[in-house]
């Protein structure tokens, strides 16, 4: 069972460490979502094993219990914005790591234009400037849910939230 105050580790490994395709491919996913290790790779990568292995047994029984976890798995993957509102169970198969790594709080912050790169995005939510629902949340790795994307915004009262409305009316001054 394991001790109930360490949580167990939610990754795998690669079975191969020094494989240089990977290693290239690992480098540009951190660069592009502005990532502190590769073990968060690692982590989206064991998530899509085990949505696709599920999805996979599910494919291969028909049973009345099976039509349920179906449903299950379905809607549990379209509310956390992994898949499309008319998404089948084999569009599951075709899950990639980076549909979850787009699904990072870091990355809606980035992509919202709230910080300038992605790293810049990963501190300001560390630091504790971002808010969802304005509720602050210091976690980079929270994974947004479908129908939360328009409710990032600052911390009310946060310095960066001075500065990021400063920069917009000089930009709109200058224009």
């Amino acid at each position: 069972m394991g001790h109930p105050r360490k949580s167990r580790k939610k990754y795998d490994t690669p079975s191969h460490p020094w494989n240089a395709d990977r290693i290239k491919l690992e480098n540009k996913l951190v660069k592009k979502y502005g990532l502190k290790t590769k073990k968060e790779i690692w982590k989206a990568e064991t998530m899509v094993k085990k949505y696709r292995r599920d999805a996979r047994e599910l494919l291969g029984m028909s049973s009345e219990h099976n039509k349920t976890e179906r449903e299950q798995l379905l809607s549990h993957l379209i509310n956390q914005g992994f898949l499309g509102k008319d998404a089948k169970l084999e569009d599951v198969l075709n899950l990639t790591m980076e549909d979850v790594l787009r699904r990072r709080l870091q990355t809606m912050v980035h992509q919202k234009g709230l910080a300038n790169t992605a790293k810049q995005s990963r501190i300001m939510v560390v630091h504790g400037h971002i808010a969802l629902d304005g509720k602050k949340i210091d976690s980079p790795s929270y994974l947004v849910k479908s129908g939360e994307e328009e409710l990032i915004s600052f911390y009310q009262g946060s310095a960066m939230e001075k500065y990021h409305k400063q920069q917009a009316t000089d930009k709109a001054g200058e224009k």
